[in-house]
């Protein structure tokens, strides 16, 4: 019987995704569950499993073909093997995505060709890639490409090395003295440096990156926060909360609770825009961007506004760390009203963070470290060590003027400051 692998459904926001990269070729055997292909949407992507075992009999999608929901991509003959299953190709969950390899299958191939970077694609469709040394001294030796094609690898993946090609040009294999034959160009010298394309994830992040600039008259107001008292705090219960817990206090809860208080406060920071319509939003469902190796994501925590400090500490722990070990759902990178992103993590005290569409506000924040500062006080001034952090607030000039951004800022600032913390222990 042959089973026809369709498009899957990653999502109820999600009608269509892009293929990435196939596992497996036509002819070559696969078994249930085991991972086929992998594909992209704009919010995640992930490995699909085999709905069948059996042999490829077709594959009906190139790699960066865009694909609807449901829309058949390959073919499964099933009584090439045993174990079938006609059920419908659905994400497995519990297998964590493998990052891409670099330059591999990462554009339909059209026709034979060489170009300024490692890539060559071969007759058979299948790209092979050489490192610049290779090029370099295929280049020198005017090594045709249909020769270069035939040397041996013994580099990673079949890889050409500089010995591999120095072995064959000192061999008794003759070179060809003449010209390349019609269909086969000469290597052209390599640039400095290397050329590669552009990871799936990383071509969404430009894609709504521009979007973003193009869509909000982006405006950033900064102020200084002394987080001393938190700093304190954080050093004196982290170990007694990770055994209560099972994972470390960090400072983004307590600045996720500050900006919660706030939109409180002023919920025209919480609201988005459509055309010329307002909508004020009911829920406070912040966004939290977290570093992936491809790039970043955004995950949502929902309900903010029903979640004590407790809440709010596992809530950033769980969605951080589904989103690293790649087990979050594309639906639950939806939905947010307001972002926040923490630049500090990797040590720089300040960013204008790009505003995450459809939101109007989003808070960059700082690393928090030691400096003088000048307390004032009844009595008269004086220096101390406070342990000081930026936020910087980005926001969209069509609907929050610079007043309403800096009272906003201020609002965060106050709260982190003047927080009780013998509420949260």
């Amino acid at each position: 019987m042959i089973v026809d692998v369709v498009m899957p459904k990653m999502g109820e926001s999600i009608n269509e995704g892009t293929i990435l990269e196939w596992r497996k070729k036509v002819g070559e055997s696969i078994e249930l569950d085991e991972i086929l292909l992998e594909i992209g949407t704009d919010k995640v992507d992930s490995e699909i499993p085999s709905s069948a075992a059996g042999i490829i009999v077709d594959i009906l999608a190139e790699p960066n073909d865009v694909k609807a929901v449901g829309e058949v991509i390959a073919k499964i003959d099933t009584n090439s093997s045993s174990g079938t299953s006609s059920k419908d190709v659905n994400v497995k969950k519990d297998v964590e995505p493998e990052p891409l390899p670099q330059l591999s299958d990462s554009a339909p191939e059209k026709e034979k060709s060489i170009t300024n970077s490692e890539q060559i694609i071969t007759e058979n469709k299948e790209k092979k890639f050489y490192s610049p040394v290779v090029m370099k001294i295929a280049s020198d030796k005017n090594v045709p490409f249909n020769e270069l094609e035939r040397i041996a690898g013994t580099g990673r993946g079949g890889r050409v090395t500089k010995k591999d090609i120095l072995a064959y040009l000192n061999s008794d294999m003759p070179l060809s003295d003449s010209p390349p034959i019609a269909e086969s160009k000469p290597v052209t010298p390599m640039l400095s440096g290397r050329t590669e394309e552009m990871h799936h994830m990383r071509k969404l992040i430009a894609k709504h990156m521009k979007e973003s600039l193009s869509t909000s008259a982006h405006v950033y107001v900064m102020t200084e926060v002394d987080m001393t008292s938190i700093v304190d705090f954080v050093f004196k219960e982290e170990m007694a909360f990770k055994d209560r817990e099972g994972f470390n206090l960090t400072y983004t809860p307590f600045i996720v609770d500050a900006v919660v208080r706030s939109l409180k406060d002023q919920p025209e920071m919480n609201s988005s825009i459509l055309d010329t319509t307002v909508n004020f939003h009911r829920d406070i469902n912040i966004g939290l961007a977290v570093a992936i190796d491809n790039g970043l994501m955004v995950p949502n925590m929902a309900n903010c506004e029903e979640k004590n400090f407790l809440g709010l500490c596992r809530s950033v722990h769980d969605i951080a760390s589904r989103t690293r070990n790649g087990t979050i759902k594309a639906d639950e990178l939806t939905g947010t009203t307001f972002s926040i992103t923490n630049f500090g993590v990797f040590g720089v005290s300040m960013g204008t963070p790009i505003i995450n569409q459809p939101n109007v506000g989003i808070l960059g924040i700082g690393a928090i470290k030691k400096q003088p500062v000048v307390i004032e006080a009844a009595e008269g001034d004086s220096i101390a060590i406070r342990s000081m952090m930026i936020l910087t607030l980005g926001f969209d000039h069509r609907l929050i003027d610079g007043a309403g951004g800096s009272k906003f800022l201020e609002r965060v600032r106050y709260y982190l400051e003047n927080m009780d913390l013998d509420d949260i222990r």
